[in-house]
């Protein structure tokens, strides 16, 4: 049978009416739950959620549905990283992330928890990203009448002096109720007696001062003892009680007990005191005498060990001092109840309260917590982007407790925002770039109000993201290279490079040439990694003097960037070709005497396919070619060193062996002969009058030779003035005709210095452009005229100068 039974015994109920009384509080106590849980509310006031739930619940109970009430999808919860906290309050409450609802975890003490305060919160902080938003969460936890009143002892002894008059009134130590509000109010019933009677009365405070009450005057040798039972009984339902003993004990003749000229003191401390301070020093009178009078003081039983353990009373002086550091934020007020006892043989006592009020002092500092870090923050982040989420909170009260914060050092793309009490979002304030930047290290600083101002500090390093935002870059926007002709095949020629500042897979670069306009595949290559140019096959300068075409770099970011450059390939001329003489290697003179010195007997035309000095000709007569003859330098024409006359006429020809070389190192040469006659005008004479003749006499005939010369000069001018006008009609013919298949190459240059000049003939030269859109082959002619070389060290001794404004081009 519980104790509630054996209290309805004594009040003299019949069994089973107990058990039916017992049931129906069992039904209430079970309707109030169900009223709970049907009642359980939700409203959004500032941002915040507010459910309710009745203490002691059972694990899985329903709170509410919270993904709901906040406006969430349930399949979002967990992309979301959907999460809850509680506030320094266990995990008391959950939440199932697959259906959102908010249920009870662990059983719930509310006195445990919050003790006596009215309002009993558990402060949930609900957090989810994508984009970061912070809910608040309050869940208010109901008292049910769980706990029955409690006295401090189970029995109470009480001495009455027998002189005492009838009125007269004797403190008890009241039951105490752990729960709030209507279940922790308290009625009192005494069991019957003649002598005493239950005086109950209100403070002010609306706590209840308990006593008994003397109806008669008691007579110690007629009844010594007297043993009452005191109940009392809370307002909940169902109703709880406890009962105590009081035994009565009936003293002889001290009649006085100590008395304090107040009920209850109020004092105020400061918290952080030191240990020792006074509190306050109680006095209490006895209008006794002799050892009636003396007073001690002390503790009564129901203080609790801690507030024993945080402040000492002096039985003698009655002074009450700090013994340990008080907490403001901890406890805010004490009560201390403190009774004074005489020493007389039958002790009487007088009581009172200390209240004890803390002020609170600046001695927290504020406290920092990171909530959420999104890094690396994408320097492509626009600003107002969310980077972090930082809670602050100081324990302190009032001004002490209000807190701003800062970033530091000023100037960074970043700034803090407040967007809920006590937090702060970090938030991008201005365009990041990574390559000018890649990690903010910040310190952010929380100080509150409070004299002298208490701070706290946090470093943050916030390293920023690459994207793929720079062009791979070359050094030069067109880079030269010259090859000599003959190269091997596979022979590295030049290796490009481009730079790009980002990192990674943006960084990485890759190259190739780009092949829209031309192909190039059967000239050049290029490692895609490392960028080295390789040539595929030999270059013949002849064929092919200029490779124009554009390298690509790309990098591997998405989406990817690419840079260009152009490269010109130049082919230099090596001496590889010997001079082609244009006319038979045998050729045959016939001069008539007398030749004068210096006269020009002949002309010896030479061709070199090479170009610069591997083309420039010098003509020389062999060593054993004797005879009164010279060869010019670099014209070639050969011409006689003196006056040659008939007495000279032998019977045979001259041969006349004469050397063409170019100046290219190895040095090449040709050779070509002249077969030299000299014969008189006399021979001549009757060489022609073999011929048949026109007259008799010898005149017409040398008119007829005169004629005959004339004839021949007037026909081999006009031959040479047709080939010009043919040459000059063929040219403009096939620049109307042309076909621009390659793109524009550079002419072939006739270079000029102070010892003659040469260039190009007849020959065809390629020019492959891979960065423009025409391209031709040219056919090049070149004119070569000594002159006299200065003497040396003249300042007019220049180097070879190429002049674009006689290039002579032909295109066919």
């Amino acid at each position: 049978m519980t104790e509630s039974g054996f209290n309805f015994l004594k009040a003299g109920i019949k069994p089973a009416t107990a058990m039916i009384i017992l049931f129906q509080c069992w039904l209430a106590r079970k309707q109030l739950l169900q009223l709970f849980f049907l009642t359980m509310s939700w409203e959004m006031g500032n941002g915040q959620l507010h459910y309710y739930v009745p203490e002691e619940a059972q694990h899985g109970t329903f709170v509410g549905r919270l993904a709901q009430d906040l406006g969430l999808e349930v399949d979002e919860l967990v992309p979301r990283l959907f999460r809850m906290e509680s506030q320094s309050h266990g995990d008391y409450l959950e939440v199932n992330v697959q259906n959102g609802i908010l249920f009870v975890n662990s059983r719930i003490d509310r006195e445990m928890l919050c003790a006596k305060n009215p309002l009993c919160i558990i402060h949930l902080e609900v957090i989810i990203d994508k984009p970061l938003r912070v809910f608040h969460v309050e869940v208010e936890i109901k008292d049910i009448n769980d706990n029955a009143p409690i006295f401090p002892q189970k029995e109470q002894n009480i001495f009455v002096s027998e002189m005492r008059m009838p009125g007269s009134f004797f403190p008890l130590e009241g039951a105490s109720d752990a729960d709030i509000g209507s279940n922790s109010q308290l009625t009192y019933t005494l069991s019957s007696n003649e002598y005493f009677t239950l005086d109950v009365q209100k403070n002010h405070d609306e706590s209840q001062s308990l006593g008994l009450l003397l109806k008669t005057s008691l007579d110690r040798e007629v009844r010594a003892t007297h043993n009452l039972l005191l109940m009392a009984k809370d307002a909940g339902k169902p109703e709880l009680s406890g009962t105590v003993q009081l035994v009565i004990s009936v003293l002889d003749e001290n009649d006085n007990a100590p008395s304090f000229n107040q009920s209850v003191y109020k004092v105020q401390m400061a918290e952080d005191v030191l240990s020792g301070t006074l509190v306050i020093k109680l006095n209490a009178t006895d209008l006794d005498e002799g050892s009636n009078k003396y007073v001690t003081y002390s503790f009564q039983n129901r203080v609790p060990l801690k507030l024993k353990s945080m402040f000492t009373l002096n039985s003698a002086s009655g002074e009450i001092r700090t013994k340990e550091k008080l907490d403001y934020e901890e406890t805010r007020q004490y009560e201390i109840q403190v009774q004074a006892s005489d020493k007389g043989s039958n002790p009487m006592t007088g009581y009172c309260s200390i209240v004890i009020e803390v002020l609170d002092v600046n001695d927290n500092a504020p406290e920092m917590s990171l909530k959420s870090l999104s890094v690396p923050v994408p320097e492509d982040s626009q600003p107002g982007t969310v980077v972090a989420l930082i809670s602050v909170s100081d324990r302190d009260s009032g001004t002490n407790g209000q807190i701003n914060c800062f970033l530091h050092p000023p100037g960074l793309p970043f700034k803090l925002v407040s967007t809920f009490k006590n937090y702060y979002s970090l938030v991008v304030a201005e365009a990041l770039d990574r390559e000018q930047v890649a990690e903010y290290k910040l310190v952010v600083t929380t100080q509150d109000h409070g004299t002298p101002s208490l701070s706290a500090t946090s470093n943050l390093e916030v390293p920023i993201g690459d994207i793929n935002d720079n062009t791979p870059t070359f050094a030069q926007t067109t880079y030269t290279v010259f090859v000599k002709e003959n190269n091997p095949s596979g022979a590295h020629i030049f290796t490009v490079s481009a730079s790009d500042p980002d990192v990674a897979e943006n960084a990485l670069v890759s190259y190739w040439i780009d092949e829209k306009l031309w192909s190039l595949s059967s000239y050049i290559s290029i490692h895609s990694e490392s960028g080295k140019l390789y040539a595929l096959q030999p270059f013949d300068y002849e064929e092919l003097k200029l490779l124009e075409f554009q390298v690509s770099a790309k990098d591997a970011g998405l989406p990817s960037l690419r840079g260009n450059v152009t490269v010109q390939v130049f082919v230099m001329d090596e001496n590889d070709n010997a001079p082609v003489i244009s006319m038979s290697q045998e050729a045959s003179l016939l001069l008539m005497a007398p030749v004068m010195a210096g006269h020009v007997i002949g002309k010896i035309h030479a061709l070199d396919a090479d170009s610069g000095y591997n083309a420039w000709l010098r003509y020389e007569l062999h060593a054993g070619s004797n005879g009164p003859w010279r060869v010019g330098l670099y014209s070639g024409e050969v011409s006689t060193t003196r006056i040659l006359d008939e007495g000279e006429i032998g019977g045979s020809s001259q041969n006349l062996l004469v050397l063409v070389k170019d100046h290219g190192k190895p040095v090449l040469s040709a050779t070509a002969t002249l077969s030299v006659s000299l014969m008189a005008s006399t021979q001549l004479m009757q060489t022609d009058s073999r011929l048949p003749r026109m007259g008799g006499s010898s005149k017409p005939l040398v008119d007829n030779v005169n004629i005959y010369l004339i004839i021949a000069i007037c026909t081999v001018s006009s031959l040479f003035l047709l080939a010009v006008i043919v040459y000059i009609v063929l040219r403009c013919q096939s620049q109307a005709k042309e076909t621009m298949m390659y793109g524009p190459g550079t002419a072939t240059l006739v270079c000029a210095s102070e010892v003659g000049s040469w260039s190009y003939s007849n020959r065809h030269s390629h020019i492959l452009a891979g960065v423009s859109s025409e391209a031709g082959i040219k056919n090049d002619l070149m004119v070569f005229s000594p002159n006299i070389l200065p003497p040396p060290g003249s300042e007019n001794q220049e180097q070879v100068l190429c002049d674009s404004s006689i290039q002579v081009s032909h295109r066919f």
